[in-house]
């Protein structure tokens, strides 16, 4: 059950400031006050030490458990998601199922050394021209993380998501600033893991949970001196304005943001000869799965002119206007859609018919919409390469394939960026590769990018604007080395050193 409060150091304390949810019949939240937040994070500080210590048994077992009361919580769940998103029970009970197997899969992760990378030089006392110390090294906990959760994933991107979870497999204390956009489930999800924190006798400030619909908590949040790291799923403006803060720090701290990505489609020339009507359906597809709004959304279509590309923008539009009037996560998020795409009306051609705000006026929902432009053009205005949060694409013609290296060359980073291709291909192919690889933390060869699969060798980041840290995901087994740090230990006795030394 919902009562709109903030938890604390394992209290769930009210607030004078209160943000009432429409989706949810006006019910209020209560906003977390700079009080608060300082409490919450000095308490998170405090935390620190003994849950950094925990074994790794204790904490698989605590993600687990927190796996379990998700699970147990899941109808309430869905219900109130539903209601404050507009997404289908299929797509919540799919999302808690990603959750859940997310948190079990870090749980067997620690379940054994490998993730702490460990190095073991023993001692080489003749050596010359000077012996060798015995040194050994490993990765410990990085502190007390503050996690951002993103609007367009409720569940596996936000309070209990991946975050949050490599996090505390990590051994870090979490801070959760819940995103406004469906602050029930948040709070909800939230409750889940406050009973696991009991259940499994932690410290109280393991994990925390704040409330803040506006910029004010997730500013306040990173600037207090005791948070180390945090993590972010978001637009590129909050998480640059949240980037910029966080290094302008007296003491800068890691900030691990995943920004904006318009996940670029090369079609080469025989796999379009070949399959243009499936290639341009499925990416349509694509396109407009959950209204747009994934991170992985193929925003751009890349191909040679010719008749072949012609049909494929035909067969992509003919899917599009099949397609319903779709429901955007919230009135903002539909109103910056709108316009967006009004402004890529007025600098490329229209594939599809406009989509229009509907007759109702409801600005939260939305049609798909696609749009056409020369790649010189496309390269001359770099506006055009960024992100609109929604179901709108761009095709991208080029003149020969030469001039289709020069569009990769010209993209920003992203995080992903496919190659339809067939046999035929495999020579331009090995020519965009090297090119690409600069430019995206995912290749993938044919099929289309929305979609990731959480497991060890996912990256889920890439260059920005993709993120703020080229080496980091935020998706898979290794998204859990951002809350790590290395240390070595020299010429130290067995009995003071970490247990995965000692050996």
């Amino acid at each position: 059950m919902l009562h709109g409060k903030n938890l604390i150091d394992g209290r769930w304390t009210g607030s004078n400031e209160t943000v009432a949810s429409a989706d949810l019949g006006g019910f209020a939240f209560a906003q977390a006050s700079t009080d608060q937040i300082n409490e919450a994070c000095t308490a998170a500080l405090a935390a620190f030490r003994p849950f950094s210590r925990t074994t790794r048994p204790e904490r698989a077992s605590f993600l687990k458990t927190i796996a379990n009361e998700i699970d147990a919580l899941g109808d309430e769940i869905t219900k109130t998601g539903v209601r404050e998103t507009g997404l289908p029970e299929a797509r919540f009970a799919g999302e808690r199922g990603r959750t859940t197997a997310q948190l079990r899969m870090f749980a067997e992760l620690i379940s054994n050394d490998d993730f702490l990378d460990i190095r073991i030089e023993k001692e080489l006392p003749d050596r010359q021209p000077l012996p060798r110390p015995d040194l050994r090294l490993t990765h410990r906990a990085i502190g007390p993380v503050a996690v951002f959760g993103a609007s367009n994933f409720p569940l596996a991107f936000s309070t209990s998501g991946g975050d949050t979870a490599s996090a505390l497999a990590a051994g870090c204390p979490v801070i959760v600033k819940g995103h406004g956009a469906h602050a029930g489930v948040a709070e909800l999800v939230a409750q889940a893991i406050a009973t696991a924190v009991k259940t499994c006798g932690l410290p109280a400030a393991t994990f925390q949970f704040l409330q803040g619909a506006g910029p004010r908590v997730g500013i306040e949040l990173v600037q207090n001196p005791e948070i180390r790291a945090v993590g972010f799923t978001g637009s590129l403006k909050a998480g640059r304005a949240l980037y910029d803060l966080c290094h302008s720090r007296p003491q800068p701290i890691p900030f691990y943001g995943e920004l904006g990505s318009v996940n670029p489609v090369f079609c080469l020339p025989d796999a379009m000869a070949a399959r243009a009507a499936e290639i341009g359906t499925g990416w349509a597809g694509s396109l407009t799965m959950g209204a747009g709004q994934f991170c992985t959304n193929p925003g751009v279509l890349i191909a040679v002119k010719n008749p072949a590309f012609s049909a494929l923008q035909s067969a992509a539009a003919k899917t599009l206007e099949a397609t319903a009037e779709q429901t955007m996560l919230t009135e903002a998020i539909g109103a910056a859609y709108h316009h967006g795409v009004a402004g890529f009306a007025g600098q490329m051609d229209a594939v599809t018919g406009p989509a229009t705000i509907p007759d109702s006026g409801d600005t939260r929902q939305a049609n798909p919409a696609a749009f056409r432009i020369d790649a010189a053009s496309w390269m001359a205005n770099p506006a055009l390469q960024h992100e609109v949060f929604g179901a709108v694409g761009v095709f991208v013609e080029c003149d020969d394939t030469r001039q289709m290296l020069d569009v990769a060359n010209a993209l920003e980073g992203q995080l992903t960026v496919t190659l339809q291709l067939d046999e035929g291909d495999r020579d331009l192919a090995a020519q965009l590769l090297p090119v690409l690889e600069e430019k995206a933390g995912r290749l993938l060869c044919n099929g289309f990018p929305t979609g990731v699969e959480v497991s060890a060798a996912m990256m889920h980041g890439g260059p920005y604007p993709a993120s703020t840290d080229i080496r980091a995901t935020s998706v898979g087994t290794l998204a859990i080395v951002r809350w790590l740090r290395p240390v070595s230990y020299q010429n130290f006795p067995r009995s003071l050193l970490p247990a995965e030394l000692a050996g």
